[in-house]
Formats: structure tokens, C-alpha cells, sequence
């Protein structure tokens, strides 16, 4: 924040309410976010996180129409209505996990549109939030040490740079997010959000040893089609909207 000058737009932030109750309530989305998916990691859930991820582009597209007023063009509703029957199936075959799926969905669509709104910067709002959720952090991380032995940091030399390491690969796609979030339509964003649960998909595939079911492989391409068709239409709309050279 010093670095970069922004000090005075963190001091400006801090002096709002409405700043603070919106990052405030932002901040609680990303830790439910935060908490769901590491828990669902963590226990062999892959594709219930996955299947999040491929809803959530859903998720933020239907905010983007009904919160932010934004339109899509009939290619664009053909390619959401296209991927939304590939999540149902996918959805219909993990109705046991199904709800950590719609809460990591659920809680970062609301992140997402929250960031859009809030008249904070990306870094400061990123920085408010983290404010905001440290002092609960390190409550828990002082019961943890108390009362279990200790956290996992400092049993091992990789292990504690891994866990470290992952901070920077939180926060630095969370601060393009919040950046792109407040210069692109919330529905752009929103069906960009399929290359994240695809590369977790693969990566159940094949570093966790998961087994992909036909009916899996079959919602993958038509999600995959759906993306095609979206990026598609956005590109030829940004082609027919170049001015003409004299």
C-alpha cells in the first residue's frame, strides 16, 4: 500500500460505512469461500469443488442480469443455456456433495458482485478485508497452538514454504479479479470462471486419481462448446465494433 501511493485511498475507505459494511460482508464471503474449498480439497471432495466452480459462472451471470442490469445477445444465452444443462447433469450425479458445491458457488458469486460495487480499489479493498479477518485468524491460530499441538507450519522446511507460498497464489488472482471485476461486465467475468474448475478437473484426473464417468466427460464438452460459443460472439462483436479506416 506505501509502494504504490495508496494510503490515502486506504485512510478514505476506512471513514465510509458503506465501504466497511460492504468489505466487511465481502470479507465473510471469501473465508466461507476460502474455508469450503480447502475442507473440500482436503477430504477428496475434487468434484464437488470442480462442480462449484462450473456453477458459479451460472451464478454470477444471473447476478450480472438481475443486480447490474447487464443484457446478453441471443449467442450468449444459447451458450449459458448450453453449459447450465452440462452443470445439471453433472449437478444431478453429485447430489450427495452438491452442497458444498452451491456454497462455494454461492459465496463467491456475492464476492465477486460485492467487489464490483464497493468504491474501493482493488489492492485496498483486498487489504481492508484481510484487516478485517486477521484478528479472527490469529485467535484461531493461537487456540490451534493451545489446544492441538500447534499448526502445520514449521513441521517441515517444504511443507511451511508451500503453505506460505500459497498467500501470494491467493492474493495476487484476487487482486486481478477485483480489477477486472470493476472494468468488464459482470457476466464476462462470470463465463471466464470456467478455467478455473477445468483445471481442477484435471487435476483430479491426474494427480489425485480420480475417475472421470462418461456422463463427466460428455458435461465437459458441453461446457467447453458453451465457451467457444461465448468467446465467439464476444469476439465478433468486438470486431464489428472497430471504426473503419478512412
Amino acid at each position: 500500500m506505501w509502494l504504490t501511493g495508496k494510503s490515502g485511498e486506504l485512510r478514505a475507505c476506512l471513514l465510509q460505512r458503506r465501504v466497511l459494511l460492504t468489505l466487511l460482508l465481502s470479507a465473510a464471503m471469501i473465508a466461507l469461500n476460502w474455508l469450503g474449498y480447502i475442507w473440500s480439497i482436503q477430504n477428496g471432495f475434487i468434484y464437488a469443488a470442480s462442480l462449484g466452480y462450473y456453477i458459479l459462472p451460472i451464478v454470477m451471470m444471473v447476478m450480472g442480469v438481475v443486480f447490474l442490469k447487464e443484457a446478453l445477445s441471443i449467442r450468449q444465452w444459447a451458450a449459458v443455456g448450453l453449459a447450465a444443462l452440462g452443470v445439471g447433469a453433472l449437478a444431478l450425479g453429485a447430489q450427495t456433495t452438491l452442497w458444498v458445491s452451491l456454497i462455494l458457488a454461492v459465496s463467491f458469486g456475492i464476492y465477486g458482485l460485492l467487489r464490483k460495487t464497493v468504491a474501493a480499489g482493488p489492492l485496498v479493498g483486498l487489504t481492508i478485508e484481510a484487516m478485517i479477518l486477521l484478528p479472527l485468524v490469529l485467535v484461531y491460530l493461537g487456540w490451534t497452538h493451545w489446544a492441538n499441538g500447534g499448526t502445520a507450519l514449521g513441521r517441515d522446511t517444504v511443507e511451511t514454504v508451500g503453505i506460505l507460498g500459497a498467500g501470494f497464489v491467493t492474493a495476487i488472482p484476487l487482486l486481478l479479479f477485483a480489477s477486472a471485476a470493476r472494468a468488464l461486465p459482470y457476466t464476462v467475468i462470470g463465463f471466464l470462471q470456467f478455467a478455473a474448475p477445468t483445471m481442477i478437473f484435471v487435476l483430479g484426473l491426474t494427480v489425485f486419481g480420480e475417475e472421470m464417468k462418461p456422463v463427466q466427460f460428455a458435461c465437459f464438452i458441453a461446457i467447453w462448446l458453451a465457451v467457444a460459443l461465448f468467446s465467439w460472439d464476444i469476439w465478433r462483436k468486438s470486431r464489428a465494433a472497430r471504426p473503419v479506416p478512412a
